[in-house]
Formats: C-alpha cells, sequence, structure tokens
C-alpha cells in the first residue's frame, strides 16, 4: 500500500507540472492605451502605459507633432475615493515622447487628466477564471486527499484509506478536465470594453454586476462654436442624458473630420472637458459653413458615424491641404472596389492613430461637403515586417514608401478624397479629386 501511495504521488507531481503553466484565462493586465488629443493649439498623443502592478506606477508618454508649442503640461490621476497622483510634463521644442510617472493604488476606474481635457480608463485586476480555480483547486485537493490516504494506510487502516483515495481520483478528475477545457473557454469580456466599469466589477469580472443596456440607443450630436473652439455636445437619443460611455478605437474617442467651404480638411480628435462634451479648436478657421463627421464608438452601442454642419464666423481666407506625392489611380465604376496607392518615395513613414494611412472620402460634391450623401474613412493597415514590432507606435518610422488604400465608390460622381500619413512626427494631408464613373446598365 504504501508502494502505490508513492506511484500516485509521482503521477500527480507529473500531472500538476505538466499542466499547470498554461491554464490561466482571467482578466489579464491592459494593453498600452494610445489617445489621440486636439489640445488647444497642441496635436498630442496621450499613451497610459501598461499597469504591471497595483499598487504601482503608472507610466504616460506624450507625444508631440510637428508645430506643437513647447511647454509643459500637468497630469493629474483622479478616482472616487483614492488619493489624486500628479506629475508634469515639460514639451520640448522637438517633436516626440516626453514621459511622466504618477501611481495608482487600486484597481477600477479611473480618469487621466492632461490640463483640462480628461481620459477615463480602467487599471484591471489579475482575476483568476472560475476555470483556473477549478483545476488548481482539484490538484490541490488531490495533494491533500492522497497524503491523508497515505497516513490511513501507514497507521493499518487500509479500509478507510480508500475513502480518500476515492476523493483523490475524483480531486485529480476536476483538475484535469478543467484544465482540458480552459483554453477553449473564451474568457469574459473585460469590464470598460462592454460592462460599465465599477470598482466590484473590476475585482471580479465574473459576477456581472453591471446594467449596462446592451442595445443603447444612438446619439444625438449638437455642434457649437465657443470663439475659434468647435465644442460637440453628445447625448443619448433616448433619455437625453450626457453620453459619457465612448471607447477608445483607433486611438481616438473621436474622430472628428472637418471640412471648410472651400474644401480643407481637418482631422481632429476633441478633448473630453465634462461627461458629454467635447472640444476641439480650429486654428484660423475660415468663414462659412464647416461639414463634419464625428465617428464614435459606445459601450453596447458600437460604432456611430454622426453628421452635421456649423456656421463659423472666421476671418482667414480660404485654405487648402498642401501635401504633395505622386498617386496611382485604379477608379472603376460605381459599387466596384477601386484603390488609390499613394507613393512617398521613403521608407520612413511612422504609424498614426495605429495605421499607415488614412484616407478620408467625400462625396459625390455638387456644391459643398455639408450636402455630401457619402462620407467614409479608409485605412491602410501597417504591414508585417520581420524584426518590428506587431503594434509599433509612433516612435518607429520604417515603413512605406507605398500606402495603398482599397474602397469601393458607392455612387458616380465627384468625390473629395484626402491622404494622410505621418512623417518626421509631422501629419502629411494629401488633396485628391476622384471621379468615378456610372455603373454599366444590362443590355436587354
Amino acid at each position: 500500500m504504501k508502494r502505490r501511495g508513492v506511484i500516485l504521488l509521482f503521477v500527480l507531481g507529473a500531472i500538476l507540472g505538466i499542466a499547470a503553466p498554461a491554464l490561466a484565462d482571467g482578466v489579464q493586465s491592459g494593453a498600452d492605451i494610445h489617445v489621440a488629443q486636439s489640445l488647444g493649439d497642441r496635436d498630442l498623443t496621450v499613451i497610459i502605459r501598461r499597469v504591471a502592478e497595483v499598487p504601482g506606477p503608472v507610466h504616460v508618454d506624450v507625444v508631440t507633432h510637428a508645430g506643437t508649442p513647447a511647454g509643459d503640461v500637468a497630469l493629474t490621476l483622479r478616482a472616487a475615493g483614492a488619493p489624486s497622483s500628479t506629475a508634469k510634463v515639460e514639451l520640448g521644442a522637438t517633436p516626440g515622447f516626453y514621459s511622466g510617472v504618477l501611481r495608482v493604488d487600486r484597481p477600477g476606474p479611473w480618469e487621466l487628466a492632461v490640463d483640462e481635457a480628461t481620459i477615463p480608463f480602467v487599471v484591471p485586476a489579475l482575476v483568476p477564471s472560475p476555470w483556473e480555480n477549478a483545476t488548481y483547486g482539484g490538484f490541490i485537493a488531490a495533494g491533500v486527499l492522497l497524503l491523508a490516504a497515505l497516513l490511513l494506510a501507514v497507521f493499518g487502516r487500509p479500509g478507510l484509506a480508500l475513502v480518500p483515495t476515492a476523493g483523490m481520483v475524483a480531486a485529480v478528475a476536476v483538475g484535469v478536465t478543467a484544465a482540458l477545457l480552459a483554453p477553449s473557454i473564451p474568457p469574459v469580456a473585460a469590464p470598460g470594453t462592454q460592462l460599465d466599469p465599477t470598482y466590484d466589477n473590476v475585482t471580479n469580472p465574473y459576477e456581472r454586476t453591471s446594467t449596462v443596456d446592451f442595445s443603447r440607443p444612438p446619439v444625438n450630436l449638437v455642434p457649437a462654436m465657443d470663439g475659434n473652439d468647435l465644442v460637440l455636445s453628445l447625448t443619448d437619443g433616448s433619455s437625453g442624458r450626457p453620453v459619457d460611455d465612448l471607447l477608445v478605437h483607433d486611438s481616438a474617442f473621436i474622430h472628428l473630420v472637418v471640412v471648410s467651404p472651400s474644401g480643407h480638411l481637418r482631422h481632429l480628435h476633441p478633448v473630453r472637458t465634462a461627461p458629454g462634451e467635447y472640444r476641439a479648436r480650429l486654428r484660423d478657421p475660415e468663414q462659412g459653413t464647416h461639414a463634419i463627421a464625428a465617428e464614435i464608438a459606445r459601450r453596447g452601442g458600437g460604432v456611430q458615424l454622426l453628421r452635421s454642419g456649423v456656421d463659423v464666423a472666421g476671418s482667414a481666407a480660404a485654405q487648402a491641404n498642401d501635401g504633395k506625392t505622386e498617386t496611382a489611380m485604379d477608379i472603376r465604376e460605381a459599387g466596384r472596389p477601386s484603390t488609390i496607392t499613394a507613393k512617398f518615395g521613403e521608407r520612413d513613414l511612422q504609424p498614426w492613430l495605429g495605421m499607415l494611412g488614412h484616407m478620408i472620402v467625400v462625396g459625390p460634391v455638387t456644391d459643398t461637403a455639408v450636402n455630401a450623401p457619402i462620407w467614409a474613412h479608409v485605412h491602410s493597415m501597417i504591414p508585417p515586417t520581420p524584426g518590428m514590432p506587431d503594434k509599433p507606435d509612433e516612435s518607429v518610422a520604417a515603413y512605406g514608401p507605398d500606402v495603398p488604400f482599397t474602397y469601393s465608390f458607392p455612387l458616380p460622381g465627384r468625390y473629395l478624397v484626402w491622404i494622410q500619413v505621418e512623417r518626421d512626427y509631422s501629419i502629411v494631408t494629401v488633396p485628391e479629386v476622384v471621379d468615378v464613373p456610372a455603373g454599366k446598365v444590362a443590355s436587354k
């Protein structure tokens, strides 16, 4: 009996040694959060680095772009009931990365203030899943029961030893089953992506304490001008309350496209200044009615494109985007995929908003962009490159020279197209006009 127990102990140890390392599917530490911010006269990318431990430091990088004024920005981390943490980041005249360090003392929903802008985010907790608990719990129980069976056998109670032996077999079965099934069971969605984050469900996301509505109605957009600041008021289409559940998608809370009466494009990323209120400054605005389109992603409500127009009492002369490059166009009739490839000559392009390039499409245009029925935001993805990171940030300038886009223009007519890439921390905007022919009419 003693020899049999030693064999069982060896087998259990082998199972533990093989199965244990590959089981966790609990909530892991989050990835870096990249948020583009059009903060006053500054175009910034704020990167909240992955929080490795709680309590612990939060590393924040502020990326500046060409034309961004030098000076200080104040960083403040705050959460309900938690002590705030502050830091000052000195932005230099040279575009690039500038860093600050703050601290958090607990997982849950937090808010990073960058001057007057606020960025809600979630500090995740490392929470084991039920399958992980079942795996380790089963093996631990099996070890305890094996020890009990050995002790009973040693003290001359072999009959009673069968009881913990049977329990040990059942515990091993539970642990092995949980270990085998765990990789195929999808993990629960982390609070803050699909669920409204609270301190309770961040520390235990398996409790499902959120009351989120997974069919949240569309968002109402009301634009207004406050001096040279474009103010966006977002309200819920059902309740009329401020919408404060936007998600970071493609490295921004809002991708705002503003087209002036003369066809000048601004691609801005408004900052959150209050629940449901976002602001972006229009530098040297042109007078007249500007067409605007705001792309957002709402928790539980998916991606939405909100369109409107706003009258601007500017005094600046008509402006034009002055980026230039060679462009190869394979434009097919409406409804069929067309290809537009911008050729920038060198492999020195940087990722911007997580992409190699962006193409804004507005049309067909007859008078101004305000009346155009089609608005589209097309991406050129970052190609996988050996020796390069899977998700490079703006510090990597090794892409290009060709930036291809594929898009099916749904209607015939004239479209305004702008291609945008980043080079030397400067956003290059190349305007184009595309004439899309009508499809062929089938002969009878």
